[in-house]
């Protein structure tokens, strides 16, 4: 039997979250579960049309995020939470709503996070466009005690996402149904 949960996604931008989501995401299917991903850029789009990434507008963007994941969870829909969620209040009020909540710690240098940086957050932050970019210009607040580290510099998304599978299992919260067969 398989309990609803939420796995918080944490690391700096570019560190390899959206890539192990898609991953989880994928497994999680093969499980036979429909997860649901809270992909902070989408979502953005719709709640903060025009972002300016300030302090107020981030604390309403990460308790809406929060909210809206403790009430997919709350009706049996899995959650993904993808978003970097630079300041540690922001994951644990997420954990505070939601029972089964696992936060996976994604680990990545920020030299290799800026050299995988395709959106050009990194380059906009050091050209002035931002003054706001997480472990750039803000503090990045990584988890104290994550419930799974993965350091996306020797892991495959494929490796990261079995881990959090079998941290799921070990849990309760996902039955021990089908394998997961990552990518290689």
């Amino acid at each position: 039997m398989t309990q609803p949960f939420a796995v918080w996604l944490t690391g700096l931008p570019a560190s390899g979250k959206s890539t192990i989501a898609t991953e989880l995401k994928r497994a999680l299917a093969e499980a036979g579960l429909n997860a649901e991903v809270l992909e902070s850029d989408a979502l953005r789009r719709v709640l903060t049309p025009e972002p300016t990434y300030s302090l107020e507008e981030r604390d309403l963007f990460y308790r809406a995020l929060a909210y809206f994941g403790s009430r997919l969870v709350a009706h049996g829909v899995p959650v993904l939470f993808d978003a970097t969620g630079h300041r540690r209040a922001y994951r644990e009020l997420a954990r505070s709503l939601i029972p089964q909540f696992l936060e996976v710690a994604i680990v990545c240098p920020l030299a290799v996070c800026e050299q995988r940086d395709k959106k050009g957050t990194y380059r906009g932050g050091y050209a002035g466009k931002s003054t706001t970019v997480p472990g750039l210009q803000v503090n990045y607040e990584p988890p104290l005690h994550p419930d799974v580290t993965v350091d996306t510099t020797v892991t495959s998304a494929g490796s990261a996402a079995e881990t959090i599978m079998q941290t799921l299992r070990k849990r309760g919260w996902l039955s021990q149904a089908r394998d997961f067969q990552p990518k290689a």
